[in-house]
């Protein structure tokens, strides 16, 4: 019933991956934490790129890495970006910035320090934040999830005569 439903396929998937994921639960955690990390900065487009060379030079798990980069997609980046953008307004104590009223290249560059400098600092606090809370909570899953039977889908019988 439910095979015909991307979403639904797509999180079985996703955590079918989790759960054959190799290493130890102190590697995989690692790289999730990094994939977290690296998923809150604002390099939204970059992020896979930037996990896979991370993971690689911190000799990291990169399949997990790849896997923790996805808490920002393009459903969750925009509530994600705008929390930290006023997480890290706050803590620059600067006022709000008005949109233009044009939406062009050269009226966002104008606006490039106001908009980045506190979403770069709003995406190391979260990073740092939800990157450690996301490795003590995989250190401690990865162990009960590698226990996991994941039943495959129902596959049709189409050679079978009705």
């Amino acid at each position: 019933m439910w095979r015909g439903i991307g979403f639904f396929r797509q999180t079985k998937l996703l955590l079918v991956r989790f759960v054959r994921l190799r290493g130890l639960p102190e590697e995989v955690a690692k790289g999730i934490a990094l994939g977290i990390f690296i998923g809150m900065t604002p390099t939204f487009g970059l992020q896979m790129v930037l996990a896979i060379f991370f993971a690689y030079l911190l000799r990291e798990n990169r399949l997990a890495a790849l896997i923790g980069v996805w808490v920002t997609n393009p459903i969750t980046a925009p509530v994600i970006y705008a929390i930290e953008y006023e997480v890290g307004r706050i803590l620059l104590d600067m006022p709000r910035v008005n949109l233009p009223g044009e939406f062009s290249f050269g009226a966002f560059r104008d606006l490039g320090y106001e908009i980045l400098a506190p979403l770069w600092l709003g995406g190391m606090v979260a990073g740092v934040l939800f990157g450690s809370l996301a490795y003590f909570v995989t250190l401690r899953l990865v162990p009960l999830v590698k226990e996991w039977r994941i039943p495959r889908w129902p596959r049709r019988h189409w050679h079978r005569k009705k």
